[in-house]
């Protein structure tokens, strides 16, 4: 038997550099971020998604102009923007201009459904485009509004067939909390950035980082590449 199995203040040598530091605080705060900001991407990028199918133009080439320019803004850029941009120069203090950690919060969580919005309309859009035209057809033949045939007919169907692209979306957002370190948000990607600075094991805290971010994001993908094959639209 080994030494370490057979002396536990050897495991708390090895770990000792996780002392004084809020590890499980800083992951829960990239939980938070993730989870709101998914909330509102999906709501967002639905919406967007309608107005790239509607038979408006100018909300069609509202939808595409927006998709189309935000996709290829660096997601650091809308981060630094939201907060050096939003708050500093126009003001904006979402409702927190007495906090600010609150603040920096709520103004990276606008900037991450911002980013991520233009890729879960892009996702939305293409299972959409799985849907028989026919259907639709039949639906404004019957005399549905396209809000009605939207609603009722298209995203449900859309939905079901997008889960999987959706739970690729939602993991790389997971992974993309770590640029809200740029604006003084205390997730985990902030906090290992400080024990670096601040301790001698760079490759051990390296590590529980990553473990810690495998964590959070393999099981969401095994749980929504499960869900993606049962509610998968049979044609």
């Amino acid at each position: 038997m080994s030494t370490y199995a057979t002396h536990p203040e050897a495991r708390e040598i090895v770990f000792d550099f996780l002392e004084g530091y809020d590890v499980l605080g800083a992951f829960w705060m990239t939980v938070k971020l993730t989870v709101l900001s998914a909330l509102g991407s999906l709501v967002w990028g639905t919406l967007l998604a309608a107005m790239r199918v509607s038979p408006v133009p100018l909300m069609r080439g509202f939808g595409t102009a927006y998709v189309n320019i935000v996709r290829n803004i660096p997601l650091t850029v809308i981060i630094v923007f939201a907060s050096l941009g939003l708050s500093d120069i126009f003001g904006m203090t979402m409702g927190a201009a007495d906090d600010f950690d609150a603040q920096s919060f709520r103004l990276a969580v606008l900037g991450f459904v911002v980013y991520t919005a233009a890729f879960v309309c892009e996702a939305i859009r293409s299972g959409i485009n799985t849907v028989p035209v026919g259907q639709a057809e039949a639906a404004r033949a019957i005399g549905l509004t396209f809000r009605q045939i939207l609603g009722n007919i298209i995203l449900p169907q859309a939905f079901r067939s997008v889960i999987g692209p959706l739970a690729n979306v939602l993991i790389a957002l997971t992974k993309n909390t770590t640029v809200a370190a740029a604006i003084g948000v205390a997730e985990a990607a902030l906090l290992m950035k400080e024990m670096i600075e601040n301790e001698a094991q760079t490759l051990a805290i390296g590590a529980v980082f990553a473990l810690g971010f495998v964590v959070l994001t393999l099981p969401t993908g095994l749980i929504l590449g499960w869900l993606s094959k049962r509610l998968a639209v049979k044609r």
